[in-house]
């Protein structure tokens, strides 16, 4: 169902009254709407489902550095929410940093680690920057425009418009890819503003993030180690903890790396701390030395799930990793039920 052009015009002049950009119909953002409610359906579920995880996080940061909360649409557009997400030019996560740029606003980026996949330091970054672009040139829309096309363009825009400070009059004089970038915003908070009358389903995400907590890693911790003895998915892990490039938490003086944890979790952690460590110390004692292979590699058992079995449990018996298992047997999860067989290749009998 196409949606009234008299319709579209009332619903965004009341959001202009509300937000602080300047947000007025025309067909191009008609035209983006469009598209994006008839071919985008399933995506934009998905993302209203993810936003509820990460909108709060954003709408904190922002209200501390007044940037207007609706800046968080902006995550959509960049990367859809995703942390780990990395354009064809090397921008990375959430806001898309280019190397430099996030060097400059405090995000470091090493072997181990990409604090631009943070989501707590780079929204901060991008708060800091957002209100730079701002003091540049007093324009919510404008700084946008800048966020994506850098300042140069923008003010080169403006002198080739003839002095305008309204974007849609230097649209022309921007670079193409910028043109279609503060329409995809807008089209991005009209939709989101008005989910539920446009039949968007409202799904709750598997975690809440602020159902989370960090605790700081004492040593170097893979995320297969925090999987085996506290039975979690490693997905659960790489999600709540995505600036960890190799699944791998460092522990080097001087710096507070931190895991994060659902709450319920944390203070299993805490209490199994020491075996944790422990268990990391032996794991990687091992493999300093070439590990005895006891078993051809080819030579695979089936193993039947026995009830009070889990993944990490029968990892530990064959003296190998819960991924590893996973991969074997095409787990998409730790789920595993009595009786099912998985197919191991074992370090140890």
């Amino acid at each position: 169902m196409v949606l009234p052009t008299d319709t579209l015009k009332a619903r965004l002049e009341l959001l202009n009254q509300k937000t602080p950009f300047h947000i007025e119909y025309n067909p191009i953002l008609e035209s983006v709407i469009n598209n994006y409610l008839k071919n985008r359906k399933k995506q934009l579920t998905r993302l209203i489902a993810l936003s509820k995880y990460y909108f709060p996080l954003f709408e904190q940061e922002f209200d501390r550095y007044d940037i207007p909360l609706e800046m968080k649409y902006l995550s959509i557009v960049e990367s859809a929410l995703n942390p780990k997400a990395k354009s064809w030019v090397g921008a990375t996560g959430l806001w898309q940093f280019m190397y430099a740029t996030g060097r400059s606003y405090g995000l470091n980026v090493s072997s181990y680690v990409d604090e631009r996949s943070d989501p707590e330091r780079s929204t901060e970054a991008a708060a800091k920057f957002l209100g730079k672009l701002y003091e540049m040139f007093g324009d919510w829309d404008l700084a946008l425009a800048a966020y994506n096309s850098g300042p140069g363009n923008v003010s080169k825009a403006i002198r080739r418009s003839g002095g305008s400070q309204n974007y849609w009059n230097l649209r022309p004089f921007l670079p193409r890819e910028t043109a279609g970038y503060v329409p995809a915003f807008q089209a991005t908070l009209y939709i989101f503003e008005y989910a539920k009358e446009h039949g968007l389903e409202d799904l709750n995400p598997e975690w809440a993030y602020y159902e989370s907590d960090t605790v700081r890693v004492k040593h170097l911790i893979t995320f297969d180690h925090v999987s085996e003895i506290m039975d979690m998915d490693v997905e659960e892990l790489e999600f709540f903890n995505p600036s960890y490039k190799l699944n791998i938490i460092p522990h080097i003086e001087g710096k507070n790396y931190t895991l994060r944890l659902p709450v319920r979790k944390i203070g299993e952690f805490v209490a199994n701390e020491d075996a944790i460590y422990a268990h990391v110390k032996e794991d990687l004692a091992q493999r300093e030395k070439p590990l005895p292979e006891l078993v051809e590699r080819n030579a695979q058992i089936k193993y039947r799930v026995r009830n009070g079995d889990y993944l990490g449990k029968i990892a530990k018996k064959y003296g190998v990793r819960v991924s590893e298992i996973k991969r074997w047997n095409g787990l998409r999860n730790s789920n595993i039920r009595a009786g099912q067989r998985l197919i191991i290749y074992p370090r140890r009998i």
